[in-house]
């Protein structure tokens, strides 16, 4: 690829002639044989770092290692993994996917899997400037697409990143010919709850002087909906939202790592990813005459409501809902030993010694209670809608 715009030199993915030092960085990196074994439990250290040092472009290390790294990922923390709507895609076009985020790294990574497995091109991916707290993870990174979104910083500063990210991702749909991957807002859902931040849709129409319908038709957003069956880091989000209701949270150094690292190894039962329908131009032009505040808030429902009505809803979400509100509503839902197993996975948060247990375990509960009242609201709307036109 030619090398022509240095403005998104501080965000952008590697380029193919940036990947073989990478490698090199790679296959020297003490944590290599950490990485190795995982990746390729069957083969000699020395036979995949003789590999890493022979792949030249990204995508031979999407195919060799990527590919390989998601292959273990669903046979060693996944009973059970399904997806749907790829046929609403088309794959010689490409998209801005917008999904709801509750993994650091595999929310994004197994919808690249399923892309590549159904012949289309994978995503660039946003990453968070915050989650690049190592060379090793910058490198494996930036040689897997994924780009530097800034999140913090003074509110000139944070403006200058907004623009600077915006136009990246336009450049990299309409001239780099390339997907983009990106969270429906910033940071993981924690409490189960997932919106869309209307602030990421005004984003997206900084980086174009044409009208705002004009400027989001030409990104073709397409929301994508992930399940999971066990939350990921389920008990790490339930004691940060703990200790962050008592006074101000600081993450320790080496949490991001430790929650990038859970969320890859924990179980997560069944998942599920569901590709939606396009938002289309019609879409927009219908909601064209708010003012642009509204406008950002009602694409951002419009998200919403398509991620909502495909997210699924498992066993665990109504034990959750019948245990935090003390009820047999759901019952009929989930079995007696799929409520012990989810009790006991609960009972993990006993090993933080808080103060106030049985605030810790609402939260939790909360966690995975909190998708049934926007999942049902959001199905009631959908209801309503068809049956009033």
């Amino acid at each position: 690829m030619k090398i022509n715009s240095p403005q998104f030199d501080d965000i952008r993915p590697f380029y193919d002639v940036e990947i073989p030092p990478a490698m090199q960085r790679i296959a020297e990196n003490h944590l290599f044989p950490l990485l190795s074994s995982y990746v390729y439990p069957q083969r000699p250290i020395e036979e995949v770092r003789s590999m890493l040092h022979d792949i030249t472009t990204i995508s031979e290390f999407q195919f060799e290692v990527m590919k390989s790294f998601n292959e273990q990922v669903l046979a060693r923390s996944i009973s059970n993994f399904s997806y749907d709507g790829i046929k609403l895609i088309d794959s010689n076009r490409r998209y801005l996917f917008i999904s709801n985020h509750r993994d650091i790294v595999l929310d994004s990574s197994l919808l690249q899997y399923i892309l590549f497995k159904n012949g289309h091109d994978t995503t660039e991916i946003t990453f968070g400037a915050n989650l690049m707290c190592t060379p090793l993870i910058i490198d494996i990174g930036k040689s897997n697409k994924m780009f530097k979104v800034e999140r913090e910083g003074s509110m000139h500063y944070f403006y200058k990143s907004s623009l600077l990210l915006s136009q990246y991702i336009r450049y990299a749909l309409t001239e780099k010919n390339q997907s983009v991957w990106i969270a429906q807002r910033n940071g993981r859902t924690k409490d189960g709850n997932d919106s869309t931040d209307k602030g990421i849709i005004k984003m997206f129409c900084m980086s174009s002087p044409k009208d705002k319908v004009t400027s989001l038709t030409a990104l073709n957003i397409v929301p994508v909906a992930v399940s999971y069956e066990w939350e990921p880091c389920d008990t790490l989000k339930a004691v940060e939202l703990y200790k962050s209701n008592k006074t101000k949270y600081t993450k320790r150094q080496g949490e991001d790592l430790n929650s990038i690292l859970t969320g890859i190894f924990q179980s997560k039962g069944c998942v599920h990813f569901s590709i939606c329908e396009p938002i289309t131009e019609k879409d927009l032009y219908e909601i064209r005459d708010c003012t642009d505040s509204e406008f950002h808030k009602r694409v951002a429902t419009l998200i919403d409501r398509r991620i909502l009505s495909h997210y699924h809803l498992t066993a665990n979400n109504f034990i959750a809902y019948d245990l935090l509100n003390k009820s047999n509503h759901f019952n009929n839902k989930y079995s007696i030993e799929q409520k012990e197993s989810f009790l006991h996975n609960m009972s993990h948060l006993e090993e933080y010694h808080v103060s106030e247990l049985d605030r810790l375990k609402k939260i939790f509960l909360g966690i995975y209670a909190n998708p049934i009242g926007k999942v049902l609201t959001n199905n009631e709307l959908i209801l309503d809608h068809f049956t009033n036109h």
